[in-house]
């Protein structure tokens, strides 16, 4: 019997080759698709953030770009994703990310007896949900119309507690139409979200589990069962099966990792030499890299943890990104055509980094449409203000 000692892989080295693959040193020259694809989806929850995160990993690309790949060319897709909330993602990849998120267990019901759905009430709701959808935009009040007149009225029964309201009963399973690639948001209508059917065919569960570990350990690797499982907000202990059946079918492999094993995909067990990521980004909130870059004491190092991280979750605020780890918090408001940039480093920037920061700013004004006015000093608001 033979044995063989892991490669041995640093948080500088990992952390080089993660902001290199994210486009964070080179902006690519890509379509917003590619670039979203790369970053495993861009959180969009506040839908603008998700354009400045995708659109800062191109050369020339401005939010007008990103729309235009979303509601024009059909090539992005806003919808359901990891940890249940609203992401951008590539059309090409849909069944692969509804294959792999329909699989993933899912824990105790939290909603009261009286409100949850059984399985068959569940299955109902889909299919309503997907008959409804097809080739149209429907806003929530049409939708729960249209879904109650398939199914009959205690789909429509306002028991949900939400916003000092009460929601249909049917909407507990919003995020899980999405999953199961029968709804996914359209055009806004006026102020209101309208949803259609993006007409997606899962992939089989467990082969589009096994793609969605490859990519994300292509682009957050080397990471442990634990760092997937909490990106994705699903169980660690079935996280850790899941990891040792890709190793056992020799998909993934064990590295050394800051002096714990860790996985990337086989093979792929190049980096960098031993030197930092180089320049000065702002990310905006829950951009990609920040959410699913482990381990967080790393990429938040010092004063930047308790300073950037809102109880230790990444995030709800905008980073300041120096030299590939968090080095203080920025925020943006519109006035006008001016885009008011304030950021706080958390040490006193040198001539050049100020240059470098200033060019940020002004990249970002560009995207959003503006003209930059940058100011150094502190943030007064909150998080994910």
């Amino acid at each position: 019997m033979t044995t063989s000692t892991p490669p041995q892989v640093t948080w500088a080295r990992a952390d080089a080759r993660r902001i290199h693959r994210q486009f964070l040193d080179e902006p690519a020259d890509a379509p917003p698709a590619a670039v979203t694809a790369a970053m495993l989806g861009a959180h969009a929850q506040v839908l603008s953030a998700a354009e400045l995160s995708v659109a800062l990993r191109t050369a020339e690309g401005t939010r007008a770009d990103v729309r235009a790949a979303l509601w024009e060319e059909g090539t992005l897709v806003k919808t359901y994703g990891p940890r249940g909330t609203v992401h951008l993602l590539p059309a090409a990849d849909l069944p692969m990310w509804t294959g792999a998120l329909s699989a993933i267990p899912t824990g105790a019901n939290p909603l009261p007896p009286d409100v949850r759905m059984t399985a068959e009430q569940t299955d109902e709701v889909l299919a309503a949900v997907a008959d409804a959808l097809t080739d149209t935009e429907l806003t929530v009040d049409e939708l729960t119309d249209a879904i109650v007149a398939r199914t009959g009225p205690w789909a429509g029964d306002r028991v949900m507690d939400a916003f000092q309201d009460k929601w249909a009963r049917w909407r507990q399973i919003t995020h899980l139409a999405g999953h199961r690639g029968v709804l996914c948001f359209g055009r806004d209508r006026g102020r209101k979200v309208t949803y259609t059917n993006p007409g997606v065919r899962p992939a089989e569960g467990t082969a589009a589990l096994g793609d969605l570990v490859e990519r994300y350990l292509y682009a957050y690797g080397p990471a442990g069962p634990r760092h997937f499982a909490k990106w994705l907000a699903a169980p660690a202990g079935w996280a850790t099966g899941l990891f040792s059946s890709l190793a056992g079918s020799g998909r993934i492999e064990e590295v050394e990792f800051e002096g714990a094993p860790a996985f990337v995909v086989a093979g792929d067990t190049a980096f960098p030499e031993e030197r930092p990521a180089r320049g000065v980004r702002l990310l905006p909130y829950f951009d990609g890299f920040t959410i699913a870059s482990q381990p967080r004491e790393a990429l938040f190092p010092g004063a930047a943890y308790h300073r950037a991280l809102a109880g230790g979750q990444a995030g709800n605020y905008p980073v300041l990104l120096i030299d590939g780890t968090v080095a203080g918090v920025w925020h943006q408001r519109r006035a006008g055509k001016r885009i008011v940039v304030t950021v706080e480093p958390l040490r006193p920037l040198s001539p050049p980094r100020l240059r470098e920061l200033e060019t940020q700013a002004e990249r970002v004004a560009t995207i959003l449409e503006g003209r930059a006015e940058l100011t150094v000093g502190t943030v007064t608001v909150g998080p994910h203000a």
